[in-house]
């Protein structure tokens, strides 16, 4: 456990101005403690040290520093904040690997930053019904296969804010990286969200102190780290420009999985994805089966083997309308019932359910009835 003076010197650190990454990282080599730069001399500290960069914060600097640090200790105590130094050992070890971590994080909530399994989900603002049912049915299927899963977001309007509930809906914490202080909420119309996100286990995270305002800059440095926290980075919907595509970008600089879900040609709102797509930097995404593909990751601890997998079948067609159908229904299917959900022919249909039933891809039950095998 730190002392007091210790977490004020490592929030200090963070908000001066000349320090950077590289800086930090130096000292954490060198073995230089946040609150040996704080109260020794920088002259000596340099010599002591050999990193004489240290010389440029001078007294009067470091001074500054600590009593904002000294007054934000105080807020992150009244409010229950947690707080992560790049100098501490619990750090998220996602985001420690990245090339720009923050320094420091101010974490509001319980959800853990460190997990198997971590995905992140972002999109436009213009999201579409398209949009709406995929993340409902997305997040819903991961959540059965993974139920320790955490998926993060930034909170905006849009595939962020369907990400987060969709989340809550399925009993998944979710985390929402915001790009301002944790003393103030944008999109305030998100406040209740954030409110259910909080009461869910799931977490308000932030790189800024209370009182930092949120503008444009901000949130595009909010997206490095929406995609440092997650193994895998999925974008729903994004027209070729934007938030989403910056996280995607990101997410690809850092070696992390990106996936994109596919639209019509001639939707803005999947131009980004299919771009994406179609120039091989993000694998394509329609299901949970995808997601694994690209992970390698066990659903409920267990490792799939190719027969296995073939639960998701790649399936075209009147076939894979009667896959989904079934897949999201969640009693055995009459044939009636399979009609009316598909659309298609009667004789057709029997002839496709007869087919899939031999792949054993299904399963037909007294009464005439169907369930995915």
């Amino acid at each position: 456990m730190l002392e007091k003076s210790d977490v004020i010197s490592r929030i200090a650190i963070g908000m001066m101005s000349d320090m950077t990454i590289e800086i930090a990282e130096a000292m954490i080599e060198g073995n230089i403690k946040p609150e040996q730069l704080m109260y020794n001399s920088e002259v000596l500290l340099s010599d002591q040290s050999g990193i004489s960069i240290l010389r440029k914060f001078t007294e009067a600097s470091r001074r500054e520093a600590l009593e904002r640090a000294k007054r934000e200790y105080d807020f992150i105590e009244r409010h229950n904040i947690r707080v992560y130094s790049i100098f501490d050992d619990n750090y998220p070890q996602l985001l420690r690997q990245i090339k720009d971590p923050p320094l420091t994080l101010y974490v509001l909530g319980s959800a853990k930053l460190d997990g198997l399994n971590i995905m992140s989900i972002v999109g436009t603002r213009k999201s579409t019904m398209y949009g709406y049912d995929f993340c409902h049915e997305f997040v819903k299927e991961m959540a059965s296969y993974f139920p320790n899963m955490t998926v993060v977001s930034g909170l905006a309007l849009g595939i962020d804010t369907l990400a987060h509930m969709s989340s809550l809906e399925n009993g998944l914490p979710t985390i929402a990286v915001v790009a301002h202080g944790l003393d103030t909420l944008y999109p305030a119309s998100n406040r209740s969200l954030a409110q259910k996100i909080l009461k869910s286990g799931g977490a308000i995270l932030s790189e800024y102190p209370s009182g930092t305002v949120p503008f444009a800059n901000r949130f595009l440095e909010r997206n490095r780290i929406v995609a440092g926290l997650s193994h895998i980075t999925i974008v729903v919907e994004s027209d070729m420009k934007g938030g989403a595509m910056s996280t995607a970008r990101l997410a690809m600089e850092y070696n992390r999985e990106v996936g994109a879900v596919p639209g019509r040609i001639n939707d803005a709102q999947s131009r980004g994805c299919n771009h994406l797509i179609r120039s091989q930097r993000a694998a394509l995404v329609t299901s949970a089966a995808d997601v694994i593909d690209i992970t390698g990751w066990r659903p409920m601890g267990i490792a799939l083997d190719k027969s296995q997998r073939n639960l998701f079948p790649e399936l075209e067609g009147d076939a894979f309308l009667i896959y989904e159908a079934l897949r999201h229904y969640s009693h055995p299917m009459t044939v009636d019932k399979i009609l009316h959900a598909t659309g298609i022919g009667i004789s057709q249909l029997m002839t496709v359910l007869t087919e899939l039933e031999f792949d054993g891809v299904i399963n037909k039950l007294p009464g005439n009835r169907y369930t995915l095998a």
